[in-house]
Parts: C-alpha cells; structure tokens; sequence
C-alpha cells in the first residue's frame, strides 16, 4: 500500500503499534521506553500502517498530531490489539469534560481518543472539513446518531452518549441509527462534538463492530413544544412585568367621592372655608349638585355651601391683582436695567467717538485703529438693537394703555378712526425718530471724513473718501427731503383729524337743534290736533336736513377733480394698483409715473390720492424702523359693500 507522501508501506510488527500511535502535540512527545522505539513517531508510512491493523482507512498525514499525551498510554498489548496496563481515562468525567474549550479559528481542531468500558472512539483526520449539520430547530433536545456499528446495542450507545449529559429517551432502529433525546439543550452540543468519530466495539476488526459516528440535529414534536410553552411562559411574565411596570407608572386613580349626608354636608362647608381643601371641596360639591342630591330639605345647606364658594372669588381676584402687580413690577425692573444698559452703551460709543477724532486718532497706530473702528461698529450695532427694543416696550405700553382707553370709552364707535388718526400720527413719529437718528450717524461720518481729509495729501485715498463724502452728502439731502415730506404728511394728518372733530361736533349740535325742533313739533301736534301726515312731513323734513348735510361734509372732504389731468392720472394710478393687489409705496408710484410724466412729483400724487378716500386707501405696514406706508385700491371694496 502506498500512502499520501508517495512512500511504500511495510507491514510492521504488533509491538511496533505503541510508537506508530503515539505522537507530540504542541508540548513535547509521549514518554515512551526508548529501547523498543526504533522508528521516527512522525514517520507517515507509521501512521499508515497502525491506520491498517485498525481497519480503518490510512490517510498520509504527515507530521501531524492528532492524540495528546494526556490520552495515549505507553503500553499496548499485541495479543488482545488493545492498549493495556492503565484504567481508561474517561475524557467526558466531571473533573476533565468531553468537550475542551474551543480553540482559535485559526488552529484546526485537535481531537482525542474516547475510551469507553465497551468501546474505542477514534478521531477523524483534523484535516478533513468537519462534519456537516442541518439547521438547529428552535428548542432542540434530541439527536440523529448514524453510521453506528450492526452490532451496538441500546446499553452501548447509553454508555458513550450518556457522558454527555442526562438521557430521557433512546430510539433505535433496526438499521445503524437511532435517535437520542436530552434532558438540556447544553448537551445537544457535547453530543455533535461527537460526529465524525470512529466507534469500534472492543477489539474485534470485524466491520459489524466498527463505524463512522454522524451525529446532526433532529427535530422532534416534544421538543418544539416544550419550547412553544417555555415561550408562551416567558410572553406571559413579560406582560405581567409591563403591567407591573405600567400600573407603577399610571398616576393614581382619585379618591372616590363620598354619598351626600348631613353630617358630610356639615364638613364639606368646612373644607370651602380652608383655602388649602378648597380645590378638593369644590368637586365633591360639583358632584354631588350633578347626582341630584339638591331637595327642599337640603337646599339651604346647598345655598350656604354656594355662598361659601362664592366668597373665594374675591380671594382669586386678590392673587390675580397681585400677580398683575408683580409682573407690572418686573416689566419696570427690566425697563429700567434696560435703559441703564442703554446709556451704558451711549457712553461707550461716546468713548469711540472720541477716540476717533483728530487729539487722539493721530497717536495711535494703524492696528490699533482698526481695532477701535471695529469695536465702534460693534456697539453702534449693539446701542441700536437695544434702543430698538427699549421703544419696542413702549410701544406696546402705549398701545394696551389705548386698548384700555378704548374698552372704556362709551362711544367706542365714534373714535375708530380717531384712534387709527392717532396710531397712524405716532407711527410717523417713530419713523421720523429714527431717521434723525440715522441722520446724526451720517453727520458724524461726514465730520469724521472732513477731518480725515484735512490731514492726509490729496492721494488716490483722498480721491475715494471726497466721492465718499459726496455720496453721503447726496445721501443726506435725500433724507432731509425725506423728513420734509414726512412731517408735511404729519401735519395734513392733524389737519384731517382736526377737520373730523369739527365735522363731529357739527353733527351732534345738528343732531341736538334737529331733536329739539323734533320735541316743539310734537309738541304742537298735540296742542293744536294737526294731523298724522302733518308729523311724517316734519320726519321727512328733518331727515333729508341730516342727508343734506352729510352730503355737504362729503363734499367737502372729496372735492372734485379739476382738470383732465387729474383724470387721467387717477386712471393710470388704480390700474397701476389694481395691478399691486398689496398696495405700493408712494415712492413707487412716483418712480413709475416720473417716468410718465417727468415733471411730477411725489407729494402731489399722495395729495390726490388723499382727496379721494373712497378710491384709496392707506395701510402701514412693517414695525418700528422698518414701518412702511402702502396705498391700496379700494373702490371695488365700496362697490360691493354698496
């Protein structure tokens, strides 16, 4: 027989067998007597022939260890072909276990020979891939063990795979296989550390007594469900363990309210009187009012208990002023912190300001400079945020002291449009506030430029900052203009709503004479007899007098047009605004009909939409700096109201 590496193989003596078995794994080599070993233990054609007398098929492994020294013995007796002078050593005991720990994937897995009272297990070459195995079922307690010897019985098969652990149940078949089942799941693997073992009985050669082991899991009914009901177990206590944990959590249910009686009575108007048990009180009186426990023989306890829950209304409304009282003092202490912070800031821009001009600005150095410009910048931006915020609170002071004003007020009806007059004049003044304010820095730039020209030779820098100077200038001009036309919007604002009180107060001397010439006329009716159609005409009279003069105060706020001009530029300017359903500034009216007409200009198209308010109408928009009057069409507006 030639074996993997090509070499012939000799039929070797029996008790050359001990050496030709026996060889080192990674510690060192078996202790062995070194007289009768007279061939290398790594020697393949060894191997091959102590393979041979087994009966097994040789395989040439060469230089490989397969047994460890802690398994093999140095005795082997030719006589009965089976290794003698020591008990066997049960590697699946207690004390050593049968399955070692696993070693690295990289390390190909080293087995030992299992020696049993009735049998051999050989390992497999470690080189072959390992035996394959289905897929685990879920639960699985329960073995396929093939490949057994014809002649191993139940006792046989007990004794090798009861050292891996407790067996329930063995089922064997009339052919080489039969099925094992486990007390644990754990021993399942044990028994599939089996598979691939070669199973000899005794030390017979014959081949009914010998044969390759292949063990792979089963899948058995008891053990799917036993594993259905340890699942359902578990859902179980898991749902009792959330709802623990959900009733731990739920917000404890409220006390339950006890039945109307009159000793309870008696102590519910006790409770009303405490503030603390108010709360509590409050809804078992509500209770027991919706149960119907309200009779005439229990009403007067009822009323009383009323009364009592009635007396806590001006306790609430005592907290409700103290708290108003309290947040009125906060907003005062912000108020006041702020505009601390406020003039702080003013006294810091100040300190720049200074900084920048000619005494000093001239000793500094260009960094430094450009530090303190920078950080100049910076608090203009930082004074102007605040300013902005600190008129913002005003403002809305303002407004909810108007808000008040106007809940008070009788005649709410009558001062609509005086109030709208009022916010629209205010509005103005914020804006023309803040334009002198962007004005001021302007002008300072402008002083700061002048003085920086003074200094420096006329260089390509001069040549920038006069167009820069220049730029401003224009700039400047334009916002005076600005301020011009705003403070001529101004004052035709409270020429209008001068114009409005007199037209009110010239209406109710109207209304008066009217009902006093109404009062004589009935009153001579009754005297004199006249007759019914005599009153109405007097009614007629009187009405058509009131019509009269409202058409005349109509009249007189929207005069008619004077020329065909006019005309013709309130056509192009509600279709221009027709066009702009949002409404458009008066400056981009202007710059759409300059380029109409060239020579017109901005404050005689707003007085001409002014002169017709049922045509036009203004709406601001924005807050603050950024406050903007728009103009909008409304005569289909009146159209449809009409």
């Amino acid at each position: 027989m030639v074996d993997a590496g090509g070499v012939e193989n000799i039929t070797q003596l029996p008790q050359e067998l001990p050496q030709m078995m026996a060889a080192a794994d990674g510690l060192g080599s078996i202790a062995i007597d070194t007289t009768q070993l007279n061939m290398s233990v790594t020697d393949p054609t060894a191997w091959a022939t102590a393979m041979n007398n087994l009966g097994m098929v040789p395989v040439g492994l060469p230089g490989q260890q397969l047994v460890s020294d802690s398994i093999c013995v140095p005795g082997f007796d030719p006589s009965l072909n089976m290794m003698t002078g020591i008990t066997p050593i049960n590697p699946m005991i207690p004390g050593l276990g049968l399955v070692p720990p696993p070693p690295p994937t990289e390390v190909a897995v080293v087995k030992e020979i299992i020696h049993c009272k009735s049998c051999t297990l050989f390992p497999q070459n470690p080189n072959l891939p390992p035996p394959s195995t289905r897929e685990r079922p879920p639960g699985c307690k329960t073995v396929f063990v093939g490949g057994l010897p014809e002649n191993a019985t139940e006792e046989i098969i007990q004794e090798v795979f009861e050292q891996c652990g407790d067996i329930t149940a063995i089922r064997k078949s009339k052919k080489n296989f039969c099925h094992i089942r486990f007390a644990e799941e754990f021993m399942v693997d044990k028994a599939i550390y089996l598979s691939g073992y070669r199973m000899r009985l005794g030390s017979s050669t014959d081949k009914k007594d010998s044969g390759r082991l292949h063990v792979d899991f089963a899948q058995a009914r008891d053990d799917f469900y036993e594993w259905e009901c340890k699942q359902r177990m578990r859902a179980r206590e898991e749902r009792h363990r959330r709802k623990l944990e959900e009733d731990r959590l739920r917000p404890p249910s409220p006390p339950a309210i006890m039945h109307y009686s009159e000793h309870e009575a008696a102590l519910l108007a006790e409770k009303l009187k405490d503030d603390s048990k108010f709360s509590e009180a409050i809804t078992v009186l509500l209770s027991w009012i919706e149960r119907g426990e309200v009779n005439r023989r229990s009403a007067n306890q009822f009323y009383s208990m009323v009364q009592s829950a009635n007396s806590h209304v001006r306790r609430l409304m005592n907290e409700k002023a103290t708290h108003e009282q309290e947040m009125e003092e906060a907003k005062e202490n912000f108020k006041n912190a702020l505009t601390g912070i406020l003039t702080q800031f003013e006294q810091i821009v100040a300190v720049f300001n200074a900084s920048t001009r000619q005494k000093a600005w001239d000793h500094f150095s260009k960094a430094q400079r450009k530090n303190i410009d920078i950080w100049r910048k910076h608090s203009e931006e930082l004074r102007n945020a605040q300013s902005e915020q600190l008129m913002g609170i005003r403002r809305e002071e303002e407004m909810e002291m108007s808000d008040d004003e106007n809940c008070d007020s009788p005649t709410k009806k009558m001062r609509v449009d005086e109030s709208a007059l009022a916010a629209q004049a205010y509005a103005l003044k914020e804006e023309n506030d803040s334009l002198r304010w962007q004005l001021d820095a302007y002008r300072n730039e402008v002083e700061l430029l002048k003085q920086e020209k003074e200094q420096l030779f006329r260089t390509e820098e001069n040549l920038t900052k006069d167009q820069q100077l220049q730029f401003l200038q224009q700039t400047m001009q334009g916002m005076q203009q600005q301020l011009l036309t705003i403070q001529e919007e101004l004052n035709n604002k409270k020429s209008e709503l001068e114009q409005a009180k007199e037209e009110q107060s010239h209406t109710q001397a109207l209304l008066k004479v009217l009902q006093e010439q109404l009062k004589g006329t009935k009153e001579l009716v009754e005297t004199n007899g006249h007759s019914h159609e005599d009153s109405n005409e007097i009614n007629v009279l009187t009405v058509a007098l009131v019509n009269q003069d409202r058409e005349n105060n109509i009249e007189k706020r929207s005069q008619g047009l004077k020329s065909e001009k006019e005309a013709l530029l309130i056509g192009i300017i509600s279709t221009f605004l027709h066009v702009h359903p949002f409404g458009a500034n008066i400056e981009y009216l202007w710059s759409y009909m300059q380029q109409l007409d060239s020579k017109i200009s901005a404050n005689e198209i707003e007085m001409l939409l002014m002169r017709l308010p049922r045509m036009f109408k203004q709406e601001f928009t924005g807050v603050g700096a950024t406050l903007e009057k728009r103009w909008k069409l409304c005569a289909f507006e009146g159209i449809k109201t009409t």
